[in-house]
């Protein structure tokens, strides 16, 4: 079974400080997340300036602020990328950042960028779908707010300009989403409309659901993250604070082990239990050499070093080979011997 890929979302919750950007992704390097990510954009390229927040921006920031202005101040400069991504290789964890914009798309490029990710409120947006096609580089796709057929035009186009190497996140846009709009089983729908690997990437308050996703055979996980929930922003009130991200992380790793191979056989801890949890075939009274065992004189109890109540068959009607006391166990000898003589 592959590794799942755990992102470590730190979004626009660096509040446009470097510091505290690099804070973030120390924090991610030391949950033990593969990557962390960034937002990637130019406010006059993202957003017209008469653009109304979303309801939950509205709780979460300045009243008196617009979209726009409240974007403005979040943006990441071009040294301050080079500086992130410097950080990332000194914490060795993977950088990442999602492109807003098609002239974000050409700075991540220009960064060397693997691997795109694109966001949910993008998968309507050709000119931009067609520039990250032409990249042929891995794309993970977020899928909140779509229709079916949304995705598939838009894995269409991807794929029209080259880029077939492509993982669907299933997602719900809301922060924090409720619990019952997350509706995870519709990672499998994905999977078998599409026939493309599928993840998840959360918006739930706590790390239940992105455990419950990695269960259902994610084998990518996104999780937005703070410094501190109380911090001023959009995202912070949705995101997990650093032992949360650390504790989501550690049960993602410990659902990977579990999941295991799929063969069923026991396994190596538990071989040692199998005698002590299993029956052998007994007497039940007092037998004496010669006496036939019947279903009156015997019985099945612990441990199970003896002969296997499933001979029971086998065993009802032999003679006994010598004199048992009740609890004895029947020997193995008896049994051939019989057999050898029927």
């Amino acid at each position: 079974m592959s590794k799942i890929f755990i992102i470590a979302e730190a979004g626009v919750n660096h509040n446009g400080d470097i510091e505290i950007a690099k804070k973030l992704i120390e924090s991610a390097s030391q949950a033990g997340a593969d990557a962390v990510k960034f937002q990637t954009f130019q406010a006059d390229k993202l957003v017209c300036r008469k653009a109304e927040k979303a309801e939950y921006q509205l709780k979460n920031t300045q009243s008196d602020e617009s979209q726009f202005d409240m974007l403005k101040k979040l943006e990441l400069t071009e040294e301050m990328h080079r500086q992130l991504i410097d950080e990332c290789w000194k914490r060795k964890i993977q950088f990442l950042s999602t492109p807003f914009d098609l002239d974000s798309i050409s700075l991540l490029e220009k960064m060397g960028m693997q691997t795109y990710k694109i966001p949910s409120g993008e998968i309507t947006n050709y000119p931009y779908l067609c520039k990250i096609g032409n990249m042929h580089k891995k794309v993970i796709l977020s899928t909140g707010m779509c229709e079916m057929d949304e995705i598939k035009q838009a894995v269409r186009v991807l794929g029209e300009h080259g880029t077939t190497d492509i993982i669907l996140l299933h997602c719900n846009t809301e922060y924090p989403t409720p619990m019952q709009d997350v509706n995870l089983r519709a990672m499998y729908t994905l999977r078998e409309e599409l026939g493309l690997p599928v993840g998840y990437s959360d918006h739930t308050q706590g790390i239940e659901v992105p455990i419950a996703a990695a269960a259902m055979g994610a084998v990518v996980i996104e999780k937005h993250f703070t410094l501190d929930r109380n911090m001023e922003g959009p995202d912070h009130r949705a995101s997990l604070e650093p032992e949360e991200l650390r504790a989501m992380v550690q049960a993602i790793r410990n659902i990977e082990v579990a999941l295991g191979d799929g063969i069923k056989r026991p396994s190596a801890s538990e071989i040692k239990n199998r005698d002590v949890a299993r029956k052998s075939i007994v007497a039940k009274t007092n037998i004496r050499k010669g006496e036939v065992f019947t279903e009156a004189n015997l019985t099945a109890k612990r441990p199970g070093t003896g002969i296997s109540p499933m001979q029971w068959n086998h065993v009802i009607g032999l003679k006994a080979d010598k004199d048992y006391e009740p609890d004895e166990m029947i020997s193995h000898y008896c049994v051939n011997v019989n057999w050898l003589a029927i």
